[in-house]
């Protein structure tokens, strides 16, 4: 079954690829590693899941935030790598706002763990770091960066 199968047959479908918001490329080729630009929660160009986990958005909302994250990880890759020359994702930093004392980021970011498992199988284990900011752009709850090794 190919990635666009596995996306379907989980009910879910791939994002447009958005565009870089300054002076970057969103998907940054070096050698046999893939570096993926931060992915937002944004769905066909709009915006969503902005504001504080704990506060505007709930856990529930934070974890779907994260699964709209990964799935634009997977959509940038497909797009502009293609999943036919990727060996697997290494690692990806999940970075996420909270109200003070608000405390529930690794279940939060199981959302996107959890997709890339069930969409890419074997492809998809990874490593992962979590790392919580007072602010980050256009107000959004979560965010990830990624690195993929690429078949050579």
């Amino acid at each position: 079954m190919n990635l666009s199968q596995r996306v379907k047959a989980l009910g879910l479908s791939l994002p447009e690829v958005s565009t870089p918001g300054g002076n970057y490329v969103s998907v940054n080729k070096r050698g046999a590693i893939a570096y993926v630009a931060i992915q937002f929660p944004i769905l066909n160009e709009k915006f969503l899941h902005q504001g504080k986990l704990g506060a505007s958005i709930s856990d529930e909302d934070g974890i779907k935030a994260m699964e709209l994250c990964a799935l634009n990880v997977i959509a940038q890759i497909d797009s502009k790598i293609g999943f036919d020359s990727v060996e697997g994702l290494n690692h990806f930093d999940a970075y996420y706002q909270s109200t003070e004392g608000w405390d529930n980021a690794p279940v939060i970011v199981n959302g996107a763990s959890d997709l890339f498992v069930n969409v890419l199988e074997e492809k998809g284990t990874h490593s992962r770091a979590i790392f919580g900011v007072d602010r980050l752009p256009r107000n959004f709850s979560v965010g990830i960066t990624s690195s993929f090794t690429l078949i050579r």
